[in-house]
């Protein structure tokens, strides 16, 4: 797809580049996962939704790998058992979690998030889509 614009001149250009570069979601995320993750992104203005769609997003991966019982706590804690995440990846979605829970529950004691922390939220996130769902299927398309 082309992207256009008129110059002050009238005449019609194409947009060559976008900087910075906007965030994209691979394919390879399901659905559900991706629109929560893809949502985060485009809300990092608003860095407390942002932060509680990315543990969304966490949660909807989590249950795609057919993690469904209890809570997202135990659904992290279930994937570190089975090996489906690293024990370091558990920390970093509990921290995730934790985050995105001070905002729901608007905790009185927690320091409202900032786009910095919104951005840590959404590499992890990112990250753990690229370890659970994009690797896997590269490695797929790679062997037929």
């Amino acid at each position: 797809m082309t992207v256009a614009f008129y110059d002050a001149r009238g005449e019609l250009r194409a947009i060559k580049e976008c900087w910075p570069k906007p965030q994209a979601v691979d394919d390879a995320v399901p659905e559900r996962a991706r629109s929560f993750l893809q949502q985060a992104i485009v809300s990092i203005h608003a860095p407390a939704g942002a932060v509680m769609l990315t543990a969304s997003a966490v949660d909807s991966m989590l249950k795609e790998k057919g993690l469904r019982d209890g809570s997202l706590y135990r659904r992290i804690e279930t994937a570190a058992a089975e090996h489906l995440i690293t024990a370091e990846m558990a920390l970093w979605a509990h921290e995730v979690r934790l985050e995105a829970n001070d905002q729901r529950h608007a905790d009185e004691e927690a320091a409202l998030p900032n786009e910095a922390d919104a951005r840590k939220a959404i590499a992890f996130a990112q990250a753990l889509a690229q370890f659970l769902f994009v690797l896997p299927a590269r490695v797929e398309q790679g062997r037929e």
